[in-house]
């Protein structure tokens, strides 16, 4: 299976970084991204980065990209901090959160192994938000792009609220980085797993 790593957003894209400018989502995306190839590599999975680039790749060459590899062979996880307030400062929507496309989809069972680590993992004062409690219902659903344009399963992971003040200073320890991308690992390695049982 061939794992594709999307880190999104390039180092230009516009309002992509906390009110006080000291977390920068691109550049976060990539460190994380990053972090989650090596260690699905470090385990012997066909794990790479959808964008080595630093400037914004466009929504439609990412697709085109991921669309290179055979569909059903292939999963896309997109990695992404969430924002709240428009207006540049600071909000109080907080948490984790995955989401898939609308409906029932091929992406709904990768989504639910990454929910699942992610409640197993982040506790007080971390949030794990959800949709709904029922089975493959935990994902929000959007019609990203990404999401919609992939012919393969992809799921987008928001790694917590960078204008959330508290949100945001965990996601700039290392403890926030490494924890969020072992999560995406840990449900990326169960999905795999439950393909086989």
């Amino acid at each position: 299976m061939k794992i594709l790593i999307d880190n999104g957003h390039g180092e230009k894209t516009p309002g992509k970084r906390s009110p006080d400018e000291t977390l920068l989502e691109y550049k976060w995306n990539r460190e994380v991204a990053n972090m989650i190839c090596d260690l699905l590599q470090a385990e012997g999975y066909d794990a790479q980065l959808l964008v080595p680039e630093t400037w914004d790749v466009s929504l439609e060459d990412r697709c085109r990209r991921a669309n290179a590899f055979v569909k059903n062979t292939t999963i896309l996880v997109s990695i992404h901090v969430n924002a709240c307030a428009s207006d540049g400062h600071w909000g109080t929507a907080q948490g984790w959160a995955i989401y898939t496309t609308k409906g029932v989809t091929a992406a709904d069972r990768l989504a639910e192994c990454i929910w699942n680590a992610a409640n197993d993992t982040f506790k007080s004062p971390q949030k794990v938000r959800s949709y709904s409690a029922a089975p493959y219902g935990r994902d929000f659903e959007a019609d990203f792009y990404i999401l919609l344009r992939s012919f393969c399963p992809a799921v987008l992971i928001e790694n917590f609220f960078m204008d959330n003040r508290a949100d945001c200073e965990y996601l700039k320890t290392d403890i926030g980085k490494v924890t969020c991308a072992e999560v995406a690992v840990n449900g990326i390695k169960n999905y795999l797993a439950s393909l086989e049982g």
